[in-house]
């Protein structure tokens, strides 16, 4: 017994040191080669233009590829409808250095893609067709194929998991709730009640009388909604990238689909509800939510418990846009949950 247990104290530590040795090569080896050239042609800074096919016709959309890691690829898909991949930047400071690959997309009608002039391609079961050409060609599989979608990217993230999942090697939900008229609710009922009453009124009054487009109607929004609850800091310091995407908004899909009100969901997702489905989504799946979002954050740890695989990450000083306002705890529980 002595002989064995001197042979073990001789033996373990050298195994140890062989696997971190090992693992440290692999990750190593996955850092040097994080920005390998995959395309012998023509350099266009990993920029793909995509060719989609709809029932109106075949439209490009934009897509660039920032690393490369063979068996973690994440997909990003923004909000709006009709945002930009640009508010996503910040993801730069954060994934490369852990060789965690990602890759920009325009989304049909928004940023560097085509915008059609045909208002009958904005739903939702086009866009999830649209994602699912964007992978083919992008050559992503179920051994690596991450899909983070936030606020209206999240909406279309578990639509494309419903339908798709079999693809998927695991699934992000940032900030949105699995059902508009929750959202409707919880924007009415307890954001809303958290305004100044005299302010609130003068917003509804332009609301009820569709004047969206009044200067003095966005002058009341930005500190009393925006800096509360979509980036909690004052809009004269929010980052470049953010207001560069918002600067590009198409108004066109946001309207149609979201509605013009920033009080609930009235466009084409009015009655979105995925609720009673989420347990169909059997895949590794992150749910983000954060104290100060627009959304629920109580609603989306309820939703992270619905999916066999469902974690929750909680941005306790996060709003809407919590990879900016509390960017230590969303890259940290986003790093963990891809290198899982």
């Amino acid at each position: 017994m002595k002989t064995f247990t001197i042979f073990l104290s001789r033996v373990i530590p050298v195994v140890v040191i062989l696997f971190v040795s090992c693992t440290n090569q692999q990750d190593q080896s996955q850092s040097s080669n994080y920005f390998t050239n995959e395309d012998s042609g023509l350099q266009t800074g990993n920029v793909k233009m995509i060719s989609i096919k709809t029932s109106k016709g075949e439209f490009n959309v934009w897509t660039k590829r920032y690393g490369y890691n063979s068996d973690k690829k994440v997909l990003l898909l923004h909000g709006g409808p009709g945002a930009t991949h640009e508010y996503f930047e910040c993801f730069e400071n954060f994934l490369p250095t852990e060789g965690i690959e990602f890759i920009y997309y325009d989304q049909l009608g928004s940023g560097n893609s085509v915008n059609p002039a045909d208002t009958s391609l904005w739903n939702l079961p086009r866009f999830i067709e649209e994602v699912e050409q964007v992978r083919i060609a992008l050559n992503l599989s179920k051994d690596n194929f991450y899909l983070l979608g936030h606020s209206w990217g999240g909406i279309l993230a578990i639509e494309y998991a419903l339908k798709y999942q079999d693809n998927l090697k695991g699934l992000v939900i940032s900030n949105m709730m699995s059902s508009a008229p929750d959202y409707d609710e919880y924007a009415h009922e307890v954001l809303a009640k958290q305004m100044d009453p005299e302010i609130l009124e003068a917003i509804m009054t332009f609301e009820e009388k569709g004047d969206y487009g009044n200067p003095e109607y966005m002058e009341l929004l930005m500190p009393n909604f925006y800096e509360q609850h979509i980036l909690r800091m004052p809009v004269t310091e929010w980052p470049e990238p953010l207001l560069r995407s918002f600067s590009k908004q198409n108004h066109e899909i946001y309207v149609m689909m979201q509605g013009p009100s920033e009080f609930g969901i009235a466009g084409k997702l009015e009655n979105w509800d995925r609720s009673n489905d989420l347990q169909k989504i059997e895949i590794p799946t992150l749910v983000i939510g954060a104290e100060f979002d627009t959304m629920d954050p109580e609603h989306m740890k309820w939703m992270s418990e619905q999916f066999p695989d469902g974690t929750y990450l909680y941005c306790s000083n996060g709003s809407h846009c919590a990879m900016y306002d509390d960017q230590q705890v969303y890259f940290e529980g986003l790093i963990n949950f891809l290198k899982e």
